[in-house]
């Protein structure tokens, strides 16, 4: 199978040839510059893979993403891409790259316009104007919002318009969508979602007063979310036109829960955040054959019913440390309605501090829970963080690479 032709048997619930696997088809499931960097240096040094002769570029300057070069991605497997929009983070286009050092000395690439100011304790700060919307810790790894989204704003909804996509925004993702779906074998990603996260992403810079005013004003609730679904369907049906079928994957993220239990009761998240999403979502399903990948961390179960009434064909990250997400109950109880993209190994402890040993155990536990009858695609859960090994992350795909699928059957 081609790649594309293996991530389009699993999300159709049909045999594939191996494992299909992602890595960096998702902004939640890439990799860490750091990470990324030694990762590189890993690679050439057991000389799987010739010295590089460009630096690294970040292509996602919030959670400092490194770009997966195609001779990593083809080394560890990755069946997808994901076709990004012109101005990934912050408002900031990707384009006239220009070298920048991290804070542990790796020479990378960031985009031109990515200028942060240091203060004198060695923090980084992005400004708009006069505003700092994100802040960076000395010596941190990515960067915390710290601007106000809608929800926390509570914005005058008489007066206030959510951002629609722009004709330099559609032509690149059809120019790049173009591109991809041409010269390579891979799974196409996009990820076009409300212009805000109708939940999680609305409370950005204030998420108490966000819960709050979701709590006890719901017709307020309801007519944001309106007003938001209008705008997303309108970007939807111009990204229709100008990609077509050359996407196989819409992605949505929003986050619902803790680890421990979902943010909010299920009869709170059908009453208002379901019926929002479904409007959007079954747009998609009546005029595309697009299915739509919904990116939500921690305690799901609760949710999982409605969260598949609404539209959702793929489920990702399956946080499988979480309460209620254990892979097997998963797959007994979902896997013939859910695609389950994720869930190789738990990001926060195995894969950071166990040794490559430990990791390879889990990984295949889980996907001897995951994978049988096809409808599941190999990733990390979430991305790969700056401390994690880079023998760990080998002995993560290989993994998936080596297992066999008739031993999950």
């Amino acid at each position: 199978m081609t790649s594309r032709e293996r991530i389009i048997a699993a999300l159709a619930h049909a045999p594939v040839d191996r494992v299909p696997i992602d890595l960096g088809g998702t902004r939640q499931s890439g990799i860490s510059a750091f990470a990324y960097a030694r990762l590189r240096k890993h690679l050439v040094e057991t000389r799987v893979l010739p010295a590089f002769d460009q630096p690294l570029r970040v292509f996602d300057v919030y959670q400092m993403l490194a770009e997966i070069e195609p001779e990593v991605a083809a080394r560890l497997g990755s069946d997808s891409v994901l076709v990004n929009r012109r101005a990934v983070a912050f408002g900031i286009n990707n384009e006239g790259w220009r070298p920048w050092v991290l804070h542990d000395g790796t020479n990378v690439e960031v985009p031109g316009g990515f200028a942060p100011a240091q203060l004198p304790d060695g923090d980084l700060v992005l400004r708009r104007g006069s505003e700092t919307i994100a802040q960076m810790p000395a010596h941190g790894f990515y960067f915390d919002r710290t601007e106000k989204y809608p929800g926390a704003l509570h914005v005058e909804l008489d007066a206030w318009e959510p951002p629609r996509l722009s004709a330099a925004d559609i032509e690149h993702l059809r120019a790049e969508a173009e591109r991809v779906y041409r010269t390579t074998d891979k799974a196409v990603i996009v990820a076009l979602g409300p212009p805000y996260e109708l939940f999680f992403g609305l409370g950005t810079g204030g998420f108490e007063d966000w819960m709050i005013t979701f709590a006890t004003e719901p017709d307020y609730v309801a007519a944001l979310y309106r007003k938001l679904t209008d705008a997303w369907i309108e970007n939807l049906e111009a990204l229709h036109a100008a990609v077509g079928e050359r996407m196989q994957v819409l992605q949505v993220c929003d986050d619902f829960g803790t680890q421990a239990a979902p943010f909010l009761s299920p009869g709170a998240f059908r009453q208002l955040v379901m019926p929002a999403y479904k409007r959007g979502l079954d747009w998609v399903h009546q005029h595309t054959s697009w299915k739509v990948l919904l990116h939500s961390d921690g305690a799901l179960m609760p949710l999982l019913p409605s969260i598949i009434e609404m539209g959702v064909d793929i489920l990702n990250p399956i946080q499988t440390t979480a309460a209620g997400m254990d892979p097997r109950r998963l797959k007994a109880e979902f896997g013939d309605q859910l695609v389950f993209w994720g869930g190789s190994c738990d990001c926060q402890g195995t894969l950071t501090r166990g040794t490559p040993e430990q990791v390879a155990a889990e990984a295949r536990a889980h996907l001897e829970a995951l994978q049988p009858g096809s409808g599941h695609v190999f990733a990390p859960v979430h991305n790969i963080q700056a401390n994690v090994p880079p023998a760990n992350i080998v002995a993560l795909f290989d993994t998936a690479l080596n297992f066999q699928l008739n031993d999950s059957h």
